[in-house]
């Protein structure tokens, strides 16, 4: 039984669909109102349905809830349901997130508190409603889903990037308290993903002058990776049989050869 954050669309739903074929129940959870600071359209509720439905159809149980992560007693409650409902918690992936991009001056208090509410509170709330009932259990796989943004630094992402980095911090530290209790949690750091995040418009063929700039350093040359390349390492450290924890990795297009 695997419970997913930002499961509407993107990373979160190809996250879904393969932990789903690999014998996971699925409980999806997302944002259910926008966030007015931000630039790009949210998931919907109907976004969500849609991923429920697709877990069903491949013969797997999924529980859709709209949850904010940034209200921990919605995420409990969210946990809670999943042990009514299912009665154990084997994999969560805390992949909630949002992006806002822009010169640090021109950032708001509201963008800081929306970005490192979803980004690392999130991620925090997330943690602590799921540990418990895994150790209670001895077993769990946490997956957390940072960035190379949380690599590296980035002009014009400094306040994204600070959230990415948090969470690292947040996930190998957790990773060393839990790890003599049958609990791993470990880190993806995916590059630029095409996923309605950064592409709302399906329609738009090319990346916005940003996402072209970073293409530009990407020893790899593609502005982007999709979801599914993603969800290969979520997979594997989803179905790890216990040895690998505090780890980060990285699917970067080759960037991450550029770091010490």
């Amino acid at each position: 039984m695997a419970l997913i954050t930002g499961a509407a669309r993107g990373q979160g739903r190809s996250h879904a669909l393969a932990l789903a074929a690999e014998g996971c129940d699925i409980v999806a959870l997302d944002v259910p109102k926008a966030m007015s600071v931000l630039t790009y359209p949210l998931a919907s509720e109907e976004d969500l349905r849609l991923t429920a439905k697709l877990v069903e159809e491949s013969g797997r149980r999924c529980l859709a809830l709209p949850v904010d992560v940034r209200d921990p007693a919605a995420v409990q409650e969210a946990v809670e349901q999943t042990l009514a409902e299912f009665g154990h918690l084997d994999v969560a992936v805390a992949n909630a997130g949002v992006v806002q991009t822009g010169p640090l001056a021109s950032v708001t208090e509201e963008i800081w508190d929306t970005l490192v509410g979803t980004n690392l509170t999130g991620v925090f709330h997330t943690l602590q409603s799921v540990l418990p009932p895994m150790r209670a259990a001895r077993f769990g796989r946490i997956i957390v889903t940072s960035s190379m943004g949380g690599r590296m630094g980035i002009p014009e992402q400094a306040a994204y990037n600070a959230t990415k980095w948090g969470v690292i911090g947040l996930a190998r530290s957790v990773a060393l308290e839990v790890a003599k209790e049958g609990v791993t949690v470990n880190v993806v750091a995916p590059c630029t993903v095409q996923t309605p995040m950064v592409q709302p418009d399906p329609e738009q063929e090319v990346p916005d002058e940003l996402i072209r700039r970073f293409a530009r350093h990407n020893p790899i040359p593609q502005p982007w990776i999709q979801a599914g390349d993603v969800t290969r390492a979520v997979v594997y450290l989803a179905t790890d049989p216990g040895v690998l924890t505090g780890v980060i990795m990285e699917i970067g297009l080759g960037s991450s050869a550029r770091l010490p």
